[in-house]
């Protein structure tokens, strides 16, 4: 963990530097090597997680912003990706829903290995509850999603494929490809559907 840290920090210095972006100019083989050192020091089952995709790169590249036609590109190839129930049933339980979205859990160095079900941390960056005091603000309020849409079949559908790979929809969304990449399971999906597409969730009261 030592030396993962100190990659780290090497890492964020060579990066960022004591200039401005603009003025600092990256090598980005200085950067991959200390990224593959750092996950040298991880699980061997870590390793593809500095592998970036077709999808990533082009994201990377272009900053976030791609053109219209390597947009295209990017939800055509990842709508491909998004897997739905074999009972056709997008909506599970609001309830274990909501716990998957309070949770932080998975996916970190802490968490290995695995004691419990990874979670979505959907209060990082959205506010899905009136009760909910502190939440993020990088993705948008959710409350009364399902309301406002009158709870309607196609927006279901809408908000289980975000879900599993928001860059069907969004391309170089800054939400995680929680399906495609692994991150939830379908029936976990499920329930976040639910959380923010049930008449009865706390979301739509």
């Amino acid at each position: 963990m030592k030396k993962i840290l100190i990659a780290a920090a090497a890492c964020t210095a060579l990066i960022c530097g004591s200039a401005s972006a603009q003025e600092t100019k990256v090598d980005p083989l200085h950067v991959d090597v200390l990224m593959k050192f750092a996950f040298s020091q991880a699980p061997k089952d870590w390793a593809g997680r500095t592998d970036q995709d077709e999808t990533m790169k082009v994201c990377s590249a272009t900053r976030n912003a791609p053109s219209a036609e390597q947009a295209t590109a990017i939800m055509t190839r990842e709508k491909t990706k998004i897997k739905y129930p074999e009972d056709g049933k997008l909506l599970g339980d609001w309830k274990k829903g909501e716990s998957f979205a309070q949770s932080g859990y998975g996916q970190r160095f802490t968490d290995y290995p695995p004691r419990n079900p990874n979670g979505g941390n959907c209060y990082a960056c959205h506010q899905m509850t009136t009760a909910e005091v502190s939440y993020g603000t990088v993705g948008p309020s959710l409350l009364e999603y399902g309301k406002i849409r009158k709870f309607a079949e196609a927006d279901v559908k809408a908000v289980y494929d975000k879900i599993y790979n928001a860059h069907a929809a969004f391309p170089c969304s800054l939400m995680p490809r929680f399906g495609s990449n692994g991150v939830l399971t379908i029936d976990q999906i499920k329930d976040l559907v639910a959380l923010v597409m049930s008449p009865e969730s706390p979301v739509n009261k």
